[in-house]
């Protein structure tokens, strides 16, 4: 790596990708350019047959510190402020299961991040808040309903009326975080987790995702019916059968996402 101001790295390592936030400098904060180029990489990533799982993460002290403040002055008005395109949009783009990697602080917009991410895990010194309230706005990433969705509407309320930081070890009790581990373990956990899930059937695994997604986006019976659809999708591929056949013979499944 460079030390190229602003950039998103993308590294392809078999079934797995890892896309990091490459801006230590300035914790990672997202520019323009990083938003266009971290779409670029989505893209190419929903276009990658081979690529099964995703890691996120970021360099220095930082996972991400949101949207860059100095730049947000540029835009001509609010209105072309609010229809810019949005990274954690972009994240939640991605097909495949996404890990986020918190290795430091995730602020603001890097919460919001870490929120679109499929599974969060955090290094110990990992700092987490929202505190666009002491700026004078708020998020608009979908950090109160994630927030609330991932912490409950109490704890969510704390984060969101105060801006103060919790510490990883609150994150996890809290249930923000699936895992808090040492700085030093944190990439390696999280591309172990990674190849687990991208040794498993990635149509399942997709389909999984969107089951996740409409538990909270539908009521729940209307999600029962979804989830009970899309498993008799997955029923009829080719993976299931393969599953099916590996667990008769007692040997590895090997499924190939059809």
């Amino acid at each position: 790596m460079t030390a190229d101001p602003g950039q998103v790295y993308l590294d392809i390592q078999g079934q797995v990708a890892v896309l990091t936030l490459h801006r230590a400098a300035k914790l990672n904060a997202f520019t323009p350019s990083m938003t266009a180029a971290l779409m670029s990489h989505v893209t190419h990533l929903n276009e990658e047959p081979e690529v099964r799982a995703v890691v996120l993460t970021g360099t220095g002290r930082a996972f991400c510190a949101g949207s860059d403040i100095a730049g947000l002055d540029d835009y001509a008005s609010p209105w072309e402020f609010g229809n810019r395109p949005d990274y954690c949009d972009t994240i939640r783009l991605l097909r495949p299961p996404v890990i986020a990697a918190v290795n430091g602080y995730a602020l603001g917009g890097g919460l919001e991040l870490a929120l679109a991410c499929d599974i969060r895990l955090a290094a110990e010194p990992a700092t987490f808040a929202a505190p666009e309230i002491k700026l004078g706005w708020i998020g608009g990433g979908g950090m109160s309903p994630l927030l609330a969705h991932s912490i409950g509407p109490g704890n969510a309320a704390v984060m969101l009326l105060t801006g103060d930081p919790i510490d990883s070890a609150t994150a996890l009790r809290w249930g923000l975080v699936s895992e808090v581990l040492p700085a030093a373990d944190l990439d390696g956990r999280a591309r172990e987790l990674a190849a687990t899930i991208a040794g498993r059937a990635p149509i399942a695994a997709q389909t999984a995702k969107r089951t996740l997604r409409a538990a909270f986006e539908m009521p729940l019976g209307r999600a029962i019916d979804y989830e009970r659809q899309l498993q008799t999708i997955c029923f009829a591929t080719e993976d299931a059968a393969e599953g099916r056949a590996a667990f008769a013979e007692r040997r590895p499944p090997v499924f190939r996402a059809r």
